[in-house]
């Protein structure tokens, strides 16, 4: 199925048997503080879902812990009916305790308890893309995934899961991965300033699997450079739009899913994205992850 759009720079990928734009958005962004909790604004939530959609975007990044449950039932108000034409990535593997922390939930009934719990707050029959969330709150974690990931790879089998992918993951747990089921993608935290996944990108674009950065534009610390502010200022646009632009550029399967919650925000994302650095300004940038 092809699902590209003329208005979302950077054009499409193929993503399982999907061919969506490689602009995406992340709906953390519309929970509450820390990620706990409704919305602030509810009306405005649903307004930012729904001009995405008309955007042109398809590939939408939540969570079951974003809330939690909160940002899901907030999807499915903003999407139906259209939500068979989107493709929804969730990912399992943790939960929300009572004080915002991310405790870990990898064990086999956990993950099925999770994925049934997506499948009821999006209100779906199957989960586009599920991502075995892997590591802790400080980033990966080295460590078997075989148990964990063979329960999603049975759930796949039942029909409620279309694709698989591993989030947080190391590069070895990656390639255990992939040795015990197709994956169609590798969300990892990467941005102009974290470049530490730069080989596995590149391994992964030669396998035709995308890469998913979260945190693309700093997340909780927004990307501050003085080399990023000087290209921005030369083109005449914000620092935030060029390293959007940058991932973009960086390599043909990395897929964006900047997050916001505010529609116009969005607008200034997608038309920041859509910017062409030059060679010289490529070299100025990539002295921020050395």
């Amino acid at each position: 199925m092809n699902d590209s759009s003329p208005t979302l720079p950077g054009g499409s990928f193929v993503i399982g048997d999907r061919t969506i734009p490689r602009f995406g958005y992340g709906a953390m962004q519309l929970a509450g503080p820390w990620v706990m909790g409704p919305p602030k604004d509810h009306d405005a939530a649903l307004d930012v879902l729904r001009a995405a959609r008309a955007a042109g975007i398809v590939h939408i990044d939540t969570s079951e812990a974003y809330g939690p449950r909160t940002v899901n039932e907030v999807l499915r108000e903003a999407l139906q009916p259209d939500a068979k034409d989107l493709f929804i990535a969730t990912k399992v593997g943790g939960r929300r305790d009572a004080e915002g922390g991310w405790p870990v939930a990898r064990q086999p009934d956990e993950l099925r308890q999770q994925i049934d719990d997506n499948l009821e707050t999006l209100g779906l029959d199957a989960l586009d893309l599920v991502h075995l969330r892997l590591g802790d709150a400080n980033g990966p974690v080295p460590g078997g995934i075989e148990e964990a990931f063979t329960t999603l790879v049975e759930l796949q089998e039942q029909g409620v899961i279309r694709h698989l992918g591993v989030s947080n993951a190391t590069g070895e747990q990656v390639a255990q991965a992939r040795s015990i089921a197709p994956i169609v993608s590798v969300q990892n935290m990467y941005n102009l300033a974290n470049r530490a996944d730069d080989h596995l990108i590149d391994d992964l674009a030669s396998e035709g699997i995308a890469y998913i950065p979260f945190f693309p534009l700093g997340g909780f610390t927004p990307l501050q450079s003085g080399a990023l502010t000087a290209v921005a200022n030369r083109l005449r646009s914000t620092p935030m739009s060029v390293a959007l632009a940058w991932l973009l550029q960086r390599s043909a399967n990395i897929m964006l899913i900047p997050g916001t919650s505010n529609k116009e925000h969005l607008s200034e994302n997608i038309t920041g994205a859509a910017l062409q650095l030059t060679a010289d300004d490529v070299a100025e940038l990539e002295n921020l992850g050395s």
